[in-house]
């Protein structure tokens, strides 16, 4: 829409509307809100999440898109569709989507806590070399990034790794399917290990390591720009008129500092869910000199440093619901006041699904075991 529109649309006093979709690890949540930020309603769908072997993790991407195409009319029940004039998604990161020369998917999506790659980390980290990699990425190998999973691909499935006709990550397989438009944003593709994150590009040698081709792999965006629009058939399933713009959208992590206001340089957020995230934006870019950030595009347009944990406040819950068989966690916590906190000089690392920040080795556990 351009600004001429857009004015025209004020004047006669139209509500647009907008949907976000947040594509999660076991459900996805829709949001509709106008044009002033006011939040109108919020449904979810849950799809199924497979663990094959100790420490896989995948699902279908198809569910995905069948949890949106349903979640949709039920987002927009009792308001004019006429008036949505846009789409953005966030969600998981770091899943390995693919597809074939048919755009059929070739294989259930490699997730962000799968933790098979052992292997191809340590070819990565030690062979190529952890300096080589931060020069190529900024960042270095780690179980959760795309790349290993490539790797992965390649050798243990080489007839599904040679039918790969399109590279992608799991929120923007949704924009594909809505917009035609094989797309990624800066942040989410800082994620894969395949990124030149400093210039916002795919890296030549990073792909030639994985054996994929340029051609493979997403266009990429800002967060905020615009991809396309809705596809006829898809704007008739959905009941939304085929000028809805689809955005780039961004990396769960990125859109939520986003959500919180850390933006621009030196804004600081920690979250706590199942995982946990430290997170700090900046207007330049960084690398940490030890690599136990991860350095990655922002979805404001600039740069963020990032610590993960793959499990947090879920290891509380483990310890509260498995250990001392309680649902009572503040009256369980109750004695273990401010002055107490450390005394006792016993430390936990919370590896119950793999570790992360700030060890670099991964150490991958069945996801059933937290």
């Amino acid at each position: 829409m351009t600004e001429a529109e857009r004015q025209t649309v004020y004047e006669r006093g139209t509500v647009m509307l907008y949907i976000g979709i947040d594509l999660g690890t076991s459900a996805v949540k829709l949001l509709l809100m106008n044009d002033e930020g006011e939040i109108l309603n919020i449904v979810s769908r849950e799809y199924p999440l497979e663990f094959p072997h100790p420490g896989w993790s995948q699902q279908r991407p198809e569910d995905w898109l069948a949890a949106v195409l349903d979640g949709v009319p039920a987002l927009l029940e009792g308001f004019d569709k006429s008036q949505v004039a846009g789409i953005g998604a966030g969600g998981q990161m770091h899943g390995l989507v693919v597809l074939d020369e048919d755009d059929n998917v070739i294989r259930p999506a490699i997730l962000w806590n799968d933790g098979r790659t052992a292997k191809e980390v340590d070819y990565l980290n030690n062979v190529i070399g952890e300096d080589k990699l931060s020069r190529y990425t900024a960042n270095i190998a780690f179980a959760g990034f795309t790349a290993p999973k490539l790797l992965w691909m390649r050798e243990n499935e080489p007839e599904n790794f040679a039918k790969i006709r399109k590279i992608m990550l799991p929120k923007d397989y949704i924009n594909y399917k809505l917009s035609g438009v094989h797309c990624t944003d800066v942040s989410d593709a800082s994620g894969t290990l395949l990124f030149d994150v400093e210039h916002k590009r795919w890296s030549r040698e990073m792909l030639d390591i994985c054996g994929v081709d340029e051609s493979q792999m997403a266009q990429i965006f800002e967060s905020y720009e615009p991809v396309g629009t809705l596809l006829p058939d898809m704007a008739q399933r959905l009941g939304l008129p085929e000028t809805v713009v689809i955005a780039a959208g961004a990396g769960d992590n990125a859109a939520a500092a986003v959500g919180t206001g850390t933006v621009g340089d030196g804004a600081c957020n920690l979250s706590l869910g199942t995982s946990g995230t430290l997170f700090i934006s900046s207007k330049t870019f960084g690398v940490d000199e030890f690599n136990s950030l991860h350095s990655f595009a922002h979805a404001d347009g600039h740069y963020h440093l990032m610590a993960c944990m793959l499990s947090a406040a879920s290891c509380n819950k483990w310890l509260m619901e498995d250990i001392f068989q309680t649902g009572d966690y503040n009256g369980e916590q109750a004695p273990i006041t401010r002055d107490r906190l450390g005394n006792n000089h016993v430390f936990f690392l919370p590896y119950l699904m793999g570790s992360a920040a700030p060890s670099t080795t991964p150490t991958p556990v069945a996801p059933s075991s937290a």
